[in-house]
């Protein structure tokens, strides 16, 4: 699943080719990767992309319409498979093609800019439609924790201590309790705590300020590392560009079992921390 530096990776490659174009017509061939407000779609056509934005793992689009007051906003959760591509103007639909904006420079709609396909071949991916009072209001938006590269190092260790303080929870489900901390998810947990030497499985009330500082550091330098290397490709991650990721290729911990640890050389283990397939050293993390 995309996770923060995936998501804003698309953010920044989709902004160029989409933000200020005006949408001329929207179709749903799959109404069904809408979970809200399909009634509203009529009113973006002639609407204007404002900005295209990221907060946590969403990809979120803030359109203006062309006769209406106020924007209407569509957020976008990728999942597994979920992905975005401006295509030539009369592409037809793919196979797994999901909802088409038809782009254009002008309100007219006289010159067009190509065909936005919102792709997702596992159909696992959503999309919510709505008006900025029903984004405020929804309890998913309203939950999410901080954004951990919004926040300084000192910011970030002092929150983490306030919300890992008397958990008996690992600090790992921690991690990826998106009411704690926004856009962490398995790869950038495991990288993050090998770079802090924390052992994933450990209660996160243990931390110490030593092992909080370290955390913060090591979560903001690996997500701002991706984010420069334009994410991570394992299997079908690709930006708005149709490019892979290349932070794979710095994996210290994830996806490497039974692998010889690249700081001490000895063989790194795995088990199920949180639920989910956890890679890490027993030596370096303690």
């Amino acid at each position: 699943m995309p996770e923060l530096p995936e998501v804003e990776t698309i953010v920044r490659t989709l902004t160029p080719q989409v933000a200020g174009r005006v949408i001329s017509a929207v179709t749903a061939p799959h109404p069904k990767v809408l979970q809200q407000g399909e009634a509203l779609l009529p009113l973006l056509s002639g609407g204007r992309v404002e900005r295209i934005f990221r907060r946590a793992k969403l990809l979120l689009f803030a359109v203006r319409p062309r006769q209406q007051a106020g924007d209407i906003l569509l957020a976008f959760h990728l999942k597994m498979t979920g992905r975005f591509f401006v295509h030539p103007e009369g592409t037809e639909p793919l196979k797994h093609t999901r909802i088409i904006f038809d782009l254009s420079e002008d309100d007219e709609g006289l010159t067009p800019a190509g065909r936005l396909f919102f792709d997702d071949m596992r159909t696992f991916g959503w999309c919510r439609v709505m008006r900025p009072d029903e984004l405020a209001d929804w309890p998913f938006w309203r939950n999410l924790g901080p954004e951990p590269l919004e926040l300084s190092r000192d910011e970030l260790a002092a929150h983490l201590a306030s919300r890992f303080s008397g958990r008996a929870r690992s600090v790992k489900a921690c991690l990826l309790d998106q009411t704690i901390l926004a856009g962490i998810g398995n790869i950038y947990a495991d990288e993050a705590l090998f770079k802090a030497g924390i052992r994933p499985s450990g209660a996160a009330a243990s931390l110490d300020g030593a092992g909080l500082a370290a955390l913060a550091g090591a979560l903001q330098e690996i997500l701002a590392l991706a984010i420069r290397e334009c994410g991570s490709s394992i299997r079908d991650y690709r930006d708005a560009l149709g490019n892979a990721g290349a932070f794979q290729n710095n994996f210290a911990v994830y996806g490497r079992k039974g692998e010889t640890c690249l700081a001490c050389g000895g063989p790194l283990q795995s088990a199920r921390v949180a639920g989910r397939g956890t890679v890490y050293c027993p030596a370096c993390q303690r």
